[in-house]
């Protein structure tokens, strides 16, 4: 098993995705590379904290390879936005990936690399130790399973899910 801690946007769109992703066995939303001990939501919305809305996916590579994982992540939101996915504005939404050790940094090196190749370069992820990693509040977590109706999810969410689902069809997990 292997856990990923990657930012790109709201942390409700990349969880909804990871979870339809065989090999995928939890996605934890959290809040990582900023100044502050045990952020709260509200105080990670200032912008004041430095961290990201992120998330911490743990996946088997013998049911789905790392490179999928972090492809998934590069074709879920969109890289070239500086702090910003959207309507979605603040270094808490920025695009990044927390590794955690020298074999993560490469992996996420080489992913950066393909990224910038498909999107046509520009893209501005940043690579970050991973630092302490704090869980957000419960009711973050499984946002979209648990308000699939909420506005939000289905303006933004549903469209990153079909997105993945349809690059990556081979590894999506069957109901």
């Amino acid at each position: 098993m292997q856990t990923f801690v990657l930012a790109g946007g709201c942390f409700w769109c990349l969880d909804a995705v990871y979870r339809t992703l065989r090999g995928v066995s939890d996605v934890i939303s959290g809040y990582t590379g900023g100044s502050v001990a045990n952020p709260s939501y509200e105080l990670v919305c200032t912008g004041t904290t430095n961290h990201a809305e992120a998330v911490a996916v743990t996946f088997d590579e013998t049911e789905i390879p790392a490179s999928i994982i972090l492809d998934a992540f590069f074709t879920l939101h969109d890289p070239r936005q500086l702090n910003r996915q959207g309507a979605d504005v603040g270094t808490q939404y920025r695009s990044a990936m927390f590794y955690a050790d020298d074999e993560q940094k490469k992996l996420f090196e080489e992913a950066i690399a393909r990224a910038n190749d498909i999107w046509g370069g520009g893209v501005v992820t940043t690579l970050e130790p991973l630092g302490e990693f704090y869980r957000a509040e419960d009711y973050h977590q499984d946002f979209f399973a648990k308000n699939p109706g909420q506005g939000y999810c289905l303006a933004v969410a549903v469209p990153k899910v079909n997105k993945v689902r349809k690059a990556f069809g081979e590894y999506v997990r069957v109901a």
